[in-house]
């Protein structure tokens, strides 16, 4: 599933074809469930309006329009890109929405699970108004991550996993941070130390960052809005790397499970 650094680099690259552009149409085929509100409401609602900014909330791609917003959760296998009505993609045939614009273009969300959700709200904070803070925001300070942190008593991996606790985390860049800041997944955060707890900040930011310069990390559907891939995954030091030798101390990557998410760790670094 695409992580922070994946939909910072899918909003990044939506906003030159999309911004100032307005909605003339819209087709679906998306089943029930997955499109707030029904589909024929939401096809009639959102033609007409024009986009007026794109940004990133959490894993959320959010699409200010005039007067609603548009928010698309790509979920495991959802890729967005805007191409001219008669380009033929490869990722076409799994295109389940399409949002005809004024120029002669679409906007098209192929999602080959059909896992993704597509809502249209007039209040942002219907869909993202529990979420957690945002790990690179700059009020997002060592002392507000402690503040979060302490009482809590679940184990590491869960807790940062937890969209509620912090946003926009997911399976790639927690074992990531979890390696850089030497700590293993299953420690319970009841156990930290302040300098455990600074370590973890600094690495949860900076694996990010490096996740957002890189364009995302492109292991499984991952693509960026023009079809390439990113390149986080070349830099990743654990995720992906089970039985290669850890490159601090080189013994060797394990795998494991820890709330149900299969996790990479060195079991020498992160005792």
């Amino acid at each position: 599933m695409p992580e922070l650094p994946e939909v910072e680099t899918v909003v990044r690259g939506l906003r030159g074809p999309l911004v100032g552009r307005t909605i003339t149409g819209v087709s679906y085929d998306y089943p029930g469930g997955l499109v707030t509100p029904d589909g024929p409401i939401f096809a009639a609602r959102i033609v007409g309006q024009t986009v007026q900014s794109i940004e990133r909330r959490a894993k959320y791609i959010v699409i200010r329009l005039d007067p609603d917003t548009l928010i698309i959760h790509l979920k495991m296998t959802g890729r967005l890109y805007v191409v001219p009505n008669d380009h033929v993609d490869y990722a076409d045939r799994w295109v389940h929405f399409n949002f005809q614009l004024d120029n002669g273009h679409q906007l098209r969300f192929s999602d080959s699970r059909k896992f993704g959700r597509v809502y249209l709200v007039g209040d942002q904070s219907e869909v993202t108004g529990r979420l957690g803070p945002e790990p690179l925001d700059d009020d997002f300070t060592l002392d507000a991550f402690r503040a979060r942190i302490q009482g809590r008593s679940g184990t590491l991996k869960p807790l940062l996993l937890n969209q509620f606790f912090l946003a926009g985390m997911g399976n790639i860049y927690v074992d990531e941070a979890l390696f850089a800041s030497r700590l293993h997944p299953l420690r319970r955060a009841d156990t930290l130390r302040e300098a455990d707890i600074a370590r973890l900040y600094e690495a949860i930011r900076a694996v990010l960052r490096e996740g957002i310069r890189r364009e995302g990390a492109s292991v499984n559907w991952y693509r960026k809005p023009d079809g390439t891939k990113g390149s986080a995954q070349d830099g990743l030091q654990v995720y992906g790397h089970a039985g290669d030798p850890c490159p601090n101390c080189g013994r060797p990557i394990e795998k494991t499970v820890v709330g149900q998410r299969g996790t990479h760790l060195c079991p020498d670094c992160q005792q």
